[in-house]
């Protein structure tokens, strides 16, 4: 077998975009109406009525996409939402044909797109394991053998004779992500489905995946969460609007993916800066109960009626752990401001297990008008207590001890 296990040469996919208003759903008595008058008109005016309608644009959603993915080894595949990362895999596991290009795949394909993938809603846990695994072309006496290390992974046993519909989101992902990985093909693809799960799954799937890798087979991992990407991925492919801005070291990747994300398209052109500072000093490392306090400068071209001030905490795997805002806290400014500092301070920052985390400030007024800022601020808590143990969900638990406050500038 070639040392190349995924080879993509000059890979290009398009999609026709319907132009005006009423694309989002037409009737058919709709599109033969406009069809028949579009054909007239084209009469009327002395052209050729079946040239094409420039009622359609077309976005490529890749454009001339070219890397190689050797065995052992696990490349990661980076970029903004709507860079192209889907659909590569998608083209990949063969759901969807490219127009332009080649791709070579040296093994047996086993994919996790999304959440219950390949699996018939009607068939039990048991059944879909079989049926996974002869769709990858495993023999059953293959799927037999890893059966029991599948289950046990996933953690399904007592739901492993009910139907797949009545599982939950996380227990899909989890007996997919078992199934993918335990069967034995050469490539693995997984997008950005781990989410889903728990941390504590999700880092056996981490675990899971390094195996993987060791035993010579290859995987292309699609992710927002930078810190995987530097743990798991030696090398990395940055994707942007369709084309391959970087491939390389992730280290590279990630410097190149940070200059991206400055763009005042992540960050809005209204909100100048945002500060995180630990006892009152700037520091992007933490621990539980320590004084953190953020601080975001804003300048609006029209003034904020009542302004509200809110954070989401995630975890690195991009999941909530806890969201506040002024307003929960019924700490109303009743006034207008255009330009200024807005703050929150946490007297002691709630348990969190050890990790990276990052911080989306959410800034508008109280009608609901407000505009994001994702992952504005980025840090490291180190717990004493918790150390890569399961996170507990707060974001329903009130955080205490918060202290609110703005400042008008001019």
């Amino acid at each position: 077998m070639s040392e190349i296990a995924i080879k993509v040469e000059n890979l290009s996919k398009s999609y026709p975009i319907r132009k005006g208003e009423g694309a989002r759903y037409t009737a058919l008595r709709d599109v033969i109406a406009e069809r028949t008058g579009q054909f007239f008109n084209h009469l009327k005016k002395g052209q050729n009525p079946f040239s094409p309608s420039d009622q359609h644009e077309t976005f490529w959603a890749l454009d001339d996409v070219s890397f190689e993915v050797k065995q052992g080894e696990v490349m990661g595949v980076i970029g903004r939402n709507g860079a192209g990362k889907s659909t590569l895999l998608k083209i990949l596991s063969r759901i969807t044909e490219p127009d332009k290009g080649r791709i070579t795949l040296n093994g047996r394909v086993s994919s996790l797109l999304e959440v219950g993938t390949g699996f018939h809603p009607e068939l039990t846990g048991r059944e879909n394991i079989y049926l996974s695994g002869a769709i990858l072309g495993m023999r059953r006496d293959e799927i037999k053998r890893r059966f029991d290390e599948i289950v046990d992974f996933a953690g399904v046993e007592k739901f492993l004779d009910t139907p797949v519909k009545r599982y939950s989101s996380g227990m899909y992902v989890r007996l997919g992500f078992a199934v993918a990985a335990h069967l034995e093909t050469e490539i693995l693809l997984v997008d950005e489905v781990l989410a889903v799960g728990d941390v504590e799954f999700q880092r056996k799937c981490m675990g899971k995946m390094g195996e993987v890798a060791e035993k010579g087979y290859a995987v292309l991992f699609v992710t927002h969460n930078l810190n995987l990407i530097n743990r798991l991925c030696e090398n990395s492919i940055l994707l942007q609007v369709g084309t391959v801005k970087y491939r390389g070291a992730s280290e590279e990747a990630l410097a190149k993916y940070e200059n991206l994300l400055e763009d005042p398209q992540t960050k809005p052109s209204c909100i100048r800066e945002v500060q995180f500072l630990v006892k009152h000093k700037s520091s992007l490392i933490c621990k539980n109960r320590d004084f953190v306090s953020i601080k975001v400068f804003f300048e609006f071209e029209k003034p904020l009626l009542n302004p509200v001030l809110g954070i989401v905490l995630k975890n690195e795997f991009y999941q909530p752990v806890f969201g506040i805002n002024n307003k929960h806290y019924n700490s109303f400014f009743e006034k207008e401001v255009k330009r200024g500092m807005m703050s929150i301070e946490i007297e002691e920052l709630p348990a969190l297990v050890t990790g990276y985390y990052t911080i989306d400030v959410h800034i508008g007024d109280s009608f609901g008008d407000r505009v994001t800022y994702q992952a504005a601020v980025q840090f490291y808590c180190e717990s004493e207590h918790f150390e890569f143990g399961p996170q507990k969900k707060l974001n329903t638990i009130l955080v205490k001890k918060v202290n609110w406050s703005i400042h008008e500038e001019y």
